[in-house]
């Protein structure tokens, strides 16, 4: 039986009180960042092989069905107003297409063409990498994928929370973070989504960083889509040349981006 399917360590919990239930599944969840830190070394593989692939102009996509694909879709879609990259650099896709984000299609991620087919939409290439997010590890969407990208020599990796699943066996770089059973048997929304999240985090913002979009730990080319940010951008600009926070307002408005602001002022503009 696969590990994310094993009865939860837990019973009876409709008889159980609101605080012991909390409790509980906050005992399960303190397991997860343990786990992740045991894959690091998988993780940092991964990384270390899609990154000189994107310093070429490759892009990394994200390919999952249900929370393993809406997981993917938030990661991606946050890489741009935090970095200030395009939206066609890390691209998530679920099974489904973008209305299974709130709505579950029916049977999509069974289709085990449907995932090529998404990757060929977007005009995927040998310079790209494709990740394939599944807790169970036998997504037909995903495996799909993957086997197809691997036949025209595509990168691939993946998430699972499985060990030796079949997505693993169809992965260059395979990610296994086997967190146990869930809570509630077979909710991997629960410990196997939080494992996702936290591995997606690690691996976007570690190939940001090393693609160039931090200095020093500064988010300086984040977009200004909203007051919060620009005042946070207008602080960090101020932090980098002893302006007054008006002024690096100012400068920040002007030039569009931290980094533009502080090479700017620097420039004597």
């Amino acid at each position: 039986m696969k590990t994310t399917e094993k009865e939860s360590l837990y019973k009876n919990l409709e008889k159980q009180s609101v605080s012991t239930l909390l409790l509980q599944m906050n005992q399960e969840d303190q397991k997860v960042p343990k786990v992740v830190c045991s894959s690091i070394p998988q993780i940092q593989v991964l990384v270390e092989n899609i990154l000189p692939r994107m310093q070429k102009g490759g892009r990394l996509f994200y390919l999952g069905a249900g929370t393993s694909g809406r997981l993917g879709v938030l990661d991606a879609s946050e890489c741009p107003p935090t970095y200030g990259v395009s939206h066609d650099l890390v691209v998530g896709l679920i099974a489904g297409g973008d209305g299974a984000i709130r709505k579950a299609v029916e049977f999509a991620e069974d289709n085990i063409d449907l995932g090529w087919d998404d990757l060929q939409r977007n005009n995927i290439t040998k310079l790209d990498s494709v990740i394939g997010i599944a807790a169970s590890g036998t997504t037909p969407y995903v495996i799909g994928a993957l086997k197809a990208c691997r036949k025209e020599n595509i990168l691939t990796g993946c998430i699972t929370c499985n060990a030796n699943s079949p997505l693993t066996k169809c992965s260059d770089f395979p990610v296994e973070v086997v967190v146990g059973p869930e809570y509630v048997t077979g909710s991997t929304r629960m410990k196997a989504g939080t494992a996702q999240k936290l591995v997606l985090n690690m691996i976007s913002t570690s190939l940001m960083i090393k693609l160039g979009k931090v200095q020093g730990n500064k988010m300086v080319d984040m977009q200004l889509s909203n007051d919060k940010l620009v005042d946070r951008g207008s602080r960090m600009v101020a932090d980098e040349t002893n302006l007054d926070l008006n002024t690096a307002q100012e400068y920040l408005l002007k030039y569009g981006s931290v980094r533009e602001a502080v090479k700017a002022y620097r420039d004597g503009k």
